[in-house]
């Protein structure tokens, strides 16, 4: 009943819906939002939220995005911090560098991209995957 751990509530949560940015839309700029984000066009820029990104299958965004949770079919290049799950589909590009707490990557997906993923005691130093040894594509 009374946790330290409290878990971040996204507006879908408490009823409002994500901001989307749609397809045939360029964007370029920063944005900073307390909702889950949905982008379908294409965003140079930032993105900062305590909630979800998602990035549907024609989306694209190259720059720098903090969230708690992540969900790619399209494109991402840049930097990607997710302080909980990454869920990479099938269609997703990812390059660039990731940290996260959990990922998931469906096969097909190509993640070409240096890795850390945080333990119990914050980020780790340690790479999971590296660009420098190429592209890992699940299969």
């Amino acid at each position: 009943m009374f946790s330290d751990k409290q878990k971040p509530r996204t507006m879908n949560e408490v009823g409002g819906q994500p901001n989307r940015i749609e397809k045939n839309t360029k964007i370029k700029g920063d944005i900073i939002s307390e909702a889950d984000f949905r982008i379908d066009g294409k965003l140079d820029g930032n993105v900062t939220t305590s909630g979800k990104v998602v990035i549907g299958k024609g989306g694209y965004i190259h720059g720098k995005v903090e969230c708690v949770n992540a969900d790619i079919e399209g494109n991402f290049n840049g930097e990607l911090l997710v302080s909980d799950l990454l869920s990479l589909k099938a269609s997703a590009v990812i390059e660039g560098t990731v940290s996260v707490s959990k990922l998931a990557v469906e096969p097909g997906a190509t993640f070409n991209a240096s890795c850390t993923m945080k333990g119990k005691g914050g980020f780790s130093k340690q790479p999971v995957s590296n660009a420098n040894n190429g592209a890992a594509k699940a299969s």
